[in-house]
């Protein structure tokens, strides 16, 4: 089976990286990590940034932008992360007031050919980043995650698959992936326990990690993000640690 490049979102060490970008970078590429997905620029300009990086060795793949910033100033936002380099921009999460049923979210999908077509001047894809709220279900019985890529093409919009929130809205994260194929170049590989929820290093809950590896590979996917929002055990950087370590065990 082909192995995919594998990722960290720094969003999973955020406090290290707002201490010391530079350090937490190469402590990152040690571990055995090849790229990262940003959160976020951690006090930095773009050209810092894509220095640090450069000199670890570590391709800046993705980055998280909230919807609001692209709207502020899509110009300015798009620019400074092609600055660095980076190939995908995907929203990540979207506040309560602008989910579907809300006259934001309708404005929301009109915006985002245009969000797309500014990243496309600058070869950059954009993405959305589900939770579960987006597996509420809309006026006509189905999901609004599966709405959103309904009305856009896949040139305007593509999926960043988070496995975790997938298995939480009691999906299958491997079978969604399949859904996608072609259209999830990306996808976060998160791992997490039930009763009560809490996230875990990869190999310590419930997901099965291999089947989502594979589908990975089958549905066209060319990296994978490794993301653990919180750490209930161990520090952040022996959770990320743990979770790489687990993936060589398996062959990655």
């Amino acid at each position: 089976m082909k192995i995919l490049p594998i990722a960290l979102q720094v969003y999973s060490i955020r406090e290290e990286a707002e201490k010391d970008f530079a350090k937490t970078m190469m402590d990152v590429k040690e571990m055995g990590y090849s790229g990262v997905e940003l959160a976020g620029l951690y006090g930095h300009t773009p050209e810092k940034i894509k220095e640090i990086l450069k000199n670890t060795e570590l391709t800046p793949i993705s980055a998280h932008v909230p919807y609001q910033e692209f709207m502020n100033d899509l110009n300015g936002t798009v620019a400074q992360y092609a600055a660095i380099g980076c190939r995908y921009l995907a929203i990540p999460y979207i506040v309560e007031e602008e989910r579907y049923g809300t006259k934001k979210f309708e404005e929301m999908m009109q915006n985002i050919p245009t969000i797309a077509k500014e990243c496309a001047k600058h070869g950059i894809t954009l993405l959305y980043h589900n939770h579960d709220f987006e597996f509420a279900k809309t006026e006509d019985g189905s999901y609004v995650l599966d709405y959103m890529y309904q009305h856009t093409s896949k040139e305007e919009l593509q999926t960043e698959i988070d496995t975790c929130w997938v298995g939480v809205a009691g999906e299958n994260p491997a079978e969604y992936i399949r859904k996608y194929s072609g259209r999830s170049p990306v996808i976060h590989l998160k791992d997490y326990t039930m009763n009560p929820f809490n996230f875990r290093a990869l190999g310590d809950g419930v997901q099965d990690i291999p089947a989502i590896l594979k589908e990975a590979v089958r549905a066209g996917c060319e990296w994978v993000i490794v993301e653990q929002d919180g750490h209930p055990e161990r520090t952040p950087m022996e959770n990320v640690r743990v979770s790489r370590e687990y993936l060589k065990s398996l062959g990655w």
